[in-house]
């Protein structure tokens, strides 16, 4: 249900996998979510580590990618850089948050503080959530080529979430969500097909 709220830094496709690169056996996914009161309101905390065979630059270049990040996130309809300056950059996103039977429009405004082939700070300025915060970091595996992928995030809805139910939720939809960005960085895109010249 809160799908796009857990990838609001990731973005668009680029090749991600090299072409002679031996296929890795990669670590299984670890997400863990936990419920925790702040001031009287219950907040989620979350934590996701996850690796692929992508190397540093490129897993960057899409994590930073935000405006391409639609095409590849469930239920994020649009993200739109709004102002970049230096290495703070104002984010703007549409999406729908599921549950049950039921969904509800998502409007965020974000700033992401970048800290080059290392790691993303998100915070937000304003929108649907009453607290929204999240750091990605990229860890390059030497052995490998690969990069590690760990993400921390404290969030609180400005609508309900049903308490152990809600932590149940958020986590069997993070897992999936992460997942599918871990396929994306790792996608072997196909190869261009040359236009055959007309006589």
């Amino acid at each position: 249900m809160m799908r796009f709220l857990l990838f609001l830094l990731l973005g668009a496709a680029a090749q991600l996998a090299l072409a002679q690169a031996p296929k890795l056996e990669l670590p299984k996914l670890e997400v863990s979510v936990n419920r925790a009161d702040h001031e009287g309101q219950h907040m989620y905390e979350v934590d996701a580590t996850g690796t692929v065979a992508a190397p540093l630059p490129k897993v960057w270049r899409i994590l930073t990618g935000y405006e391409r990040m639609a095409e590849f996130v469930p239920d994020m309809e649009s993200c739109k850089v709004l102002s970049r300056n230096g290495n703070e950059v104002i984010i703007e996103q549409f999406g729908v948050a599921r549950f049950l039977f039921m969904s509800k429009t998502i409007h965020l405004i974000v700033r992401a503080i970048e800290q080059p082939m290392s790691s993303i700070d998100i915070s937000l300025i304003s929108g649907d959530m009453k607290h929204y915060e999240s750091h990605w970091e990229l860890i390059p595996v030497p052995e490998t080529g690969g990069t590690k992928i760990v993400y921390k995030g404290r969030l609180m809805p400005n609508f309900y979430v049903p308490g152990i139910l809600g932590s149940k939720m958020i986590r069997g939809d993070i897992e999936r969500m992460m997942s599918a960005v871990l396929a994306r960085l790792d996608r072997k895109d196909a190869p261009r097909v040359e236009a055959i010249p007309q006589p």
